[in-house]
């Protein structure tokens, strides 16, 4: 007979993490502040999405920026050259931020009186799709290069937002990607998840995503 224990951490640390998450989320909708988990691969355009959407609604919106990677401070100067309060959150090497990560990073942002934040997770489709940060929403961008396929090899992360931004169509007659191709294998995934066709270089589609996202921080006012 084997005295060897096994005990099954995984579960654990997420049942604790999801608690923290809960219990966050709670907190902001109570301050009337809208949090936003916004994931991607490298090079998809976030920042420059972000910065677009900054200077769009910054005088609609009061807002703040979490900016998570594993090191350096280049896209939290870009947000902060924007015109709204950033962080930078340096992981440790840690490819995703938890719920206490994000905790960390609000109280450092002080949000108090803030409509909007958003996270910019650590760039990758894998380990941010995991773990639930407390955001009211999650949202990523997915670039026309790419390719269409993404939702095949990587499920969980469609299966976890609630919006996605199909960054770059300004490109698209240079690149083989389906755009109804995609949307339909990624609502097989997520039969309720938003795909909104943008160029955050040119400003195409932009406005609906804009929209998006003044509704959803009113909602949480309500």
């Amino acid at each position: 007979m084997s005295n060897i224990r096994i005990i099954e951490i995984k579960e654990g640390v997420f049942a604790q993490n999801n608690q923290k998450a809960q219990e966050l989320r709670e907190r902001l909708k109570k301050e009337g502040t809208f949090l936003i988990n916004l994931m991607s691969s490298p090079g998809s355009g976030k920042t420059t999405t972000l910065v677009s959407t900054i200077r769009s609604l910054k005088d609609e919106l009061s807002m703040g920026v979490m900016e998570a990677d594993i090191d350096s401070d280049v896209d939290a100067r870009a947000i902060d050259q924007a015109g709204v309060k950033v962080v930078q959150l340096h992981t440790g090497g840690m490819c995703h931020l938890d719920a206490e990560m994000t905790r960390q990073g609000i109280e450092a942002l002080e949000t108090e009186g803030l409509d909007l934040v958003v996270l910019e997770n650590v760039g990758n489709l894998v380990c941010p799709a995991e773990f639930d940060t407390g955001a009211h929403k999650n949202v990523m961008i997915l670039s026309v290069p790419e390719g269409d396929d993404k939702p095949l090899k990587y499920p969980l992360m469609f299966e976890v937002v609630d919006l996605v931004l199909v960054n770059k169509m300004d490109a698209i007659e240079y690149f083989d990607f389906d755009l109804d191709l995609f949307k339909e294998r990624v609502r097989k995934l997520n039969d309720e998840i938003e795909v909104i066709p943008i160029s955050a270089k040119t400003g195409e589609g932009m406005e609906p995503w804009f929209d998006w996202l003044k509704e959803q921080t009113a909602k949480i006012k309500n």
